[in-house]
């Protein structure tokens, strides 16, 4: 008993229950403490993002040797694969549910959380992007030169690196979740705002489930491994990002879950993991294709043209690669298509923010969990062509 209770994913669920009896209850003056508690947090959480993607990825391409170049090739056609798959996916079903649904928007009638009374300012080393083109240069360099000096320097800063991430990162998550829930349901997004496209919510989070199923059944035939040993470590993640809508923020949690597993290679879990945190939104992808096909309908009174979407589907998959794993990255990357390629007005646009806000905590948790069916698709791939595994020593 002792153990589940100091466990993470039970304080996570014990901060969603806070944070939401809170704000039902908090009055502003309340309110102003949590938004900024919840600022702070936030800053703390996504300075050390770009920290531990240079920690965890450029080192495990040191380690990959003269693999690395293909290894890394082999990372991005998976990730676009899947996303463009998630995409199709989702733009058929929208074709064949959404001219059956009625749906009625009311996004009126929310609070407003109070401005922020006190702000702390700690602004990111460099952005998340800059740091993954840092990282995968950086490791490709190291290898090419053979410099076994910034082999050890990078094997130094891992550690530290690991460090930040269990003694900061891990511990102040629980806080920064509750904050978070405690600010949607003070707005009443969660008692008002959730109702307005229920159904096409649902829709869309079963699309998650089937698609993370598609995923690790892939993985598992392909690898020749179980992936319910994968998938059954997966559940702190999966909460982690529920919460902080991100899956930069949820990247150490990622991590720690997938070094639980005894079938993902422990060099493809220190690169696979945080790369994919970046550039696999397989779950967001989806989630966006049904919504804009929805938001087209109510508003416009039809779908768009099935060339129209294919060719928004194509171009999304490369937006998701370069989109920021923090909340509502992908959209916000995309906002051009949506303008250009489909003709959304500005009433169109803030409606597809809107609505996207609303599942943006479960996008993020499909993108997370995919990640690991990729990292064990990487691990049959390295095995298959007999690629040696490098001696790290890493725990989380």
């Amino acid at each position: 008993m002792k153990k589940i209770l100091s466990s993470l994913p039970f304080k996570l669920l014990v901060g969603v229950v806070l944070g939401i009896v809170i704000g039902l209850v908090a009055n502003e003056g309340f309110m102003n403490f949590i938004v900024a508690i919840k600022y702070i947090l936030g800053q703390v959480i996504f300075f050390c993002v770009p920290l531990i993607v240079i920690g965890f990825i450029a080192p495990s391409i040191t380690k990959l040797g003269s693999s690395a170049s293909r290894i890394l090739g082999v990372a991005l056609v998976l990730a676009y694969v899947s996303s463009i798959g998630a995409a199709i996916f989702s733009m058929f079903a929208g074709y064949a549910l959404i001219p059956n649904l009625s749906i009625v928007s009311q996004v009126e009638g929310l609070k407003e959380l109070p401005e922020l009374i006190f702000e702390l300012n700690i602004p990111q080393i460099m952005p998340v992007m800059s740091a993954l083109v840092l990282s995968v240069l950086l490791g490709l360099a190291v290898t090419w030169t053979k410099s076994k000096t910034w082999i050890s320097i990078l094997d130094e800063f891992q550690k530290i690196v690991l460090m930040i991430v269990t003694k900061v990162v891990i511990p102040i998550l629980p806080v920064f979740i509750a904050t978070t829930f405690c600010g949607l349901a003070y707005e009443g997004t969660i008692t008002k705002q959730l109702p307005v496209f229920l159904k096409v919510v649902l829709i869309v989070m079963v699309g998650h489930y089937i698609w993370m199923a598609l995923l690790y059944a892939l993985a598992g035939a392909y690898s020749g491994k179980n992936p319910m040993n994968v998938i059954k470590h997966y559940g702190p993640a999966y909460i982690t990002a529920v919460g902080t809508m991100s899956s930069a923020a949820t990247l150490a949690v990622a991590l720690r879950c997938a070094k639980k597993s005894d079938v993902l290679r422990g060099d493809m879990v220190d690169f696979g993991i945080p790369l994919f945190a970046n550039i696999h939104l397989c779950g967001s992808v989806l989630t966006e294709v049904f919504f804009v096909m929805t938001i087209s309908q109510i508003l416009y009174g039809s779908l768009p043209s099935i060339g129209t979407m294919i060719m928004f589907c194509l171009f999304l998959g490369v937006f998701a690669i370069g989109a920021p794993g923090v909340p509502g990255g992908t959209v916000m990357a995309s906002l051009g298509l949506i303008v250009g390629v489909l003709g959304f007005d500005a009433t169109g646009t803030a409606l597809m923010l809107t609505i996207f806000a609303l599942q943006d905590s479960f996008g993020t948790a499909c993108n997370v969990t995919g990640d690991g069916a990729l990292t064990l698709m990487l691990t049959g791939y390295v095995e298959k062509h007999k690629i040696q595994d490098q001696v790290h020593a890493i725990d989380l």
